[in-house]
């Protein structure tokens, strides 16, 4: 009985617990269910509230960066002024009214003031050493430097180089002077945030903000060593030599033109990049003139058109169209190595070249007097051969200005030989190569070029010069010699709406006095 009535028991103890578990496991998952509700709740509003308040502060934290920013950089921002020589102005001795005039004998007796001129710079040492545009100061007499602070210095020029437009001049201080820090150039991003700072229109400690909107921009009023960074910070006339500072507070730029149709801004400004700032500045402070590698030839780049008909794999490349010479007669580096006009130079100390621009810059960035190595590419009997070479650079001689040649007459009969380009040719004869000093030039006298053609619309980047004009002389297309119109019209004749075309071209352009040969290479689509 004991156990029967025990056994009893248990059963109903076992439906109870039973009852329990379910009623339980129920209020486990209502709880669970509440908890995630209420819990997605609360932590869902704090955090729309807490995206809603970082976008409201998000203009705020930009506007405490850029002053920041502004605060540790315009201690070293300077207001640049410069006098200029006094123009005389010439008097007319036998023009007696003039001299029986009284308000104009007061007007001539008045001192004239010399003509004055703004710009910026900052400083880039304790000791007053200051990086400036050449512009800024160039056929000045007279330097003034005026600092945050009020104070005013008289300038020395330490050294200019004309060609990046960069100048450094010196103060002499009693005291260590505010300096900003150059940064890296290279990592500068288009979309970045910048400020520009400067003396636009004379009025000092001006801070402007934009973007980076290219890199590397180049344009046929630049030289070849100056590749920008362009921005929409407005950059206005005597913001010259000023910074252009990044958000760290670094310089990674000198403000130097402006692209314009008002002479004002126009939201598209240049600055160097700091970089090749720096770069000059050393040189100019260790030697007072700025050294530049040197091979002594003249390049254009590889474009697809050329890589197409040459077999290349890619476009890459700069291609020599001209081997010079020493003023002394002496032989140039690349002549030492044996590089010929057409080879195509595809490495520079173990990198492939990118562009003609490319060589050209890390030419000029190596010291003078160092070995480099090149390899080329060789076109013999259709077939690329590729060749090394170990040279010393030496030093790029100071630029030589050309002067456009005169057009040749424009209004011959367009009709002709060349229609499908838009050029009138004719085959050299003695009289012709003698008329127009070009002995020793094989190929077809280009006469006309129509100006509503094909060839009238092309321009050689980064120049921007005509692909061709009258006077020129077309020796090859596509690596095909011609020297008569019957070879002209069967290479043309071949071609059809989308093939690359790479002419080889010779230019007579004036040198001072003397006319010039000047080898082109001209590549684009056929259409």
């Amino acid at each position: 009985m004991f156990d029967a009535s025990g056994n009893h028991t248990t059963e109903q103890e076992r439906k109870l617990l039973r009852k329990l578990r379910v009623w339980i496991a129920a209020l486990a998952v209502g709880c669970l269910v509440a908890g995630i509700g209420i819990g997605a709740m609360l932590s869902g509003r704090p955090t729309v509230a807490q995206n809603d308040l970082q976008i409201a502060r998000a203009p705020e934290a930009l506007s405490a960066s850029f002053a920041e920013i502004a605060r540790r950089v315009e201690p070293a921002v300077v207001n640049i002024e410069t006098t200029q020589a006094q123009l005389e102005i010439s008097e007319k001795d036998d023009d007696k009214d003039d001299e029986s005039n009284p308000l104009l004998d007061m007007f001539r007796r008045q001192p004239r003031r010399p003509p004055r001129g703004v710009g910026s710079g900052f400083i880039v040492s304790p000791k007053g050493y200051i990086l400036t545009n050449h512009h800024v100061i160039e056929e000045a007499t007279r330097i003034t430097v005026g600092l945050q602070s009020g104070e005013k210095y008289t300038a020395t020029v330490v050294g200019v180089d004309p060609e990046t437009d960069v100048a450094v001049i010196k103060i002499d201080a009693p005291k260590d002077l505010p300096t900003v820090t150059l940064g890296d150039s290279n990592a500068a991003q288009v979309g970045d945030w910048v400020l520009a700072m400067g003396s636009p229109f004379g009025l000092d400690q001006t801070v402007t903000a934009g973007i980076i909107s290219k890199k590397e921009r180049e344009s046929q009023f630049f030289s070849v060593f100056q590749r920008f960074l362009q921005t929409d910070a407005a950059i206005n006339r005597g913001n010259s030599g000023g910074p252009l500072v990044n958000m760290r507070g670094e310089v990674i730029g000198m403000n130097s033109q402006i692209a314009t149709s008002t002479g004002d801004y126009n939201g598209i400004g240049f600055a160097l990049p700091a970089n090749e700032t720096n770069f000059v500045y050393k040189q100019l402070v260790a030697q007072g003139k700025v050294k530049r590698g040197y091979l002594g030839i003249s390049l254009e780049s590889v474009h697809n058109e050329f890589a197409k008909v040459y077999g290349l794999t890619e476009a890459k490349g700069a291609i020599v169209t001209t081997v010079a010479a020493t003023e002394r007669g002496e032989p140039t580096p690349a002549e030492k190595i044996g590089i010929q006009p057409g080879d195509i130079i595809v490495e520079f100390e173990s990198t492939p070249v990118i562009s003609a621009q490319d060589l050209i810059q890390r030419v000029a960035n190596t010291p003078v007097g160092q070995e480099i190595t090149l390899v080329y590419l060789r076109d013999i009997n259709g077939k690329l051969e590729r060749k090394t070479g170990k040279v010393a650079l030496g030093e790029r001689p100071p630029p030589r200005e050309y002067v456009e040649p005169a057009k040749a007459n424009s209004k011959l009969n367009p009709k002709g030989n060349g229609l499908r380009l838009g050029i009138t040719l004719a085959e050299l004869t003695p009289q012709l190569l003698a008329d127009r000093h070009l002995t020793g030039v094989q190929g077809l006298f280009v006469k006309d070029v129509d100006p509503n053609g094909l060839m009238a619309e092309l321009r050689i980047p980064p120049s921007d010069k005509p692909a061709l004009i009258a006077g020129d002389v077309i020796s090859r297309i596509n690596r095909v010699p011609v020297n008569s119109l019957a070879d002209f019209q069967r290479v043309l004749s071949t071609l059809k709406s989308g093939d690359p075309i790479v002419m080889n071209v010779t230019r007579i352009q004036r040198d001072g006095k003397n006319d010039v040969m000047v080898p082109l290479i001209v590549q684009f689509t056929y259409q």
